[in-house]
């Protein structure tokens, strides 16, 4: 008779995953000289009591300038790769819960129902503490489509709505993650 194999119970991320998972250049999605408008994101992370967290990290998804995803679920073939730009990033936070990329300006991609959505970052968020990763999007203050988003225009709070929306304009934006509690992040269930 088999030996019943039983689940590995989840861990947090734990203090140490900065070893094997921080790499500084990748906050650069501009490092290879891509097509487009090059901007940069800062932000801080804060938990629930306000204090920063310093030991977490940022990864980033997102298109092309054109609107486009380095993905071969991607079949827009109207709209052209960008060699110079694999649309994927890491950012760890500093001691103060300080982070900072730099990357282009995505452009729109398609959304359900030939929806267009708003340019924008999608974000998984890890920390200690965090048994799975959380995730949410980046928007940006100065885009006339994030009125017809649909993602945005799902979520009923207008505050909620606020908190994934970077705030800036030209070539500079803020974008905090509040954890829990006063101004938490909108997260998304993926």
């Amino acid at each position: 008779m088999a030996a019943k194999l039983t689940t590995t119970p989840g861990q947090t991320v734990g203090p140490f995953f900065a070893l094997g998972l921080d790499r500084p250049e990748w906050s650069d999605l501009t490092r290879h000289n891509p097509q487009g408008e090059r901007i940069v994101i800062e932000g801080q992370v804060r938990d629930g009591d306000g204090r920063p967290v310093p030991d977490a990290f940022l990864e980033l998804w997102q298109a092309n300038s054109a609107g486009r995803y380095d993905h071969v679920a991607d079949e827009q073939t109207d709209k052209k790769l960008d060699a110079n730009f694999l649309g994927y990033g890491r950012v760890a936070t500093d001691a103060q819960g300080r982070f900072r990329i730099k990357t282009i300006k995505p452009g729109p991609v398609p959304g359900r129902g030939n929806s267009l959505q708003a340019p924008h970052i999608n974000v998984a968020f890890f920390a200690r503490g965090l048994l799975r990763q959380l995730h949410t999007r980046i928007y940006f203050s100065d885009e006339a489509a994030n009125a017809s988003d649909p993602l945005l225009a799902a979520i009923e709070d207008d505050g909620a709505r606020q908190t994934l929306i970077a705030r800036g304009a030209g070539s500079t934006y803020r974008f905090d993650i509040v954890l829990q509690g006063e101004g938490e992040t909108a997260f998304l269930d993926i």
